[in-house]
């Protein structure tokens, strides 16, 4: 899921980017940014769901968000945070300072 936000982080709207399996989800920026070029966002959040109830982000969870990250300082769009929701917590990229290069 993406929560699009405007100039003052304030949410105007959520989008569905992909449903995944029980142990993977392709993600690719065209998606992940269309809703926002469309709503004019200048933030997104990103979230998805860990099955496994465990909400460690995976290698692959962390290189997608770096690419993403790099995507939207191309097209003027931050990624705010990317959050894991799992049964025993959640993981916030921004709260461990995932989100820089």
């Amino acid at each position: 899921m993406v929560i699009l936000l405007d100039g003052r982080n304030r949410v105007i709207g959520e989008s569905q980017i992909s449903q995944g399996t029980l142990t993977a989800s392709l993600v690719h920026p065209r998606e992940v940014f269309r809703p926002a070029i469309r709503s004019a966002a200048a933030a997104l959040v990103l979230v998805h769901n860990h099955p496994s109830g465990d909400p460690e982000p995976s290698a692959e969870d962390l290189n997608v968000t770096h690419r993403l990250v790099e995507a939207g300082e191309i097209v003027g769009i931050r990624i705010v945070d990317h959050v894991v929701v799992a049964d025993r917590g959640f993981y916030s990229f921004q709260e461990h300072g995932q989100l820089s290069r």
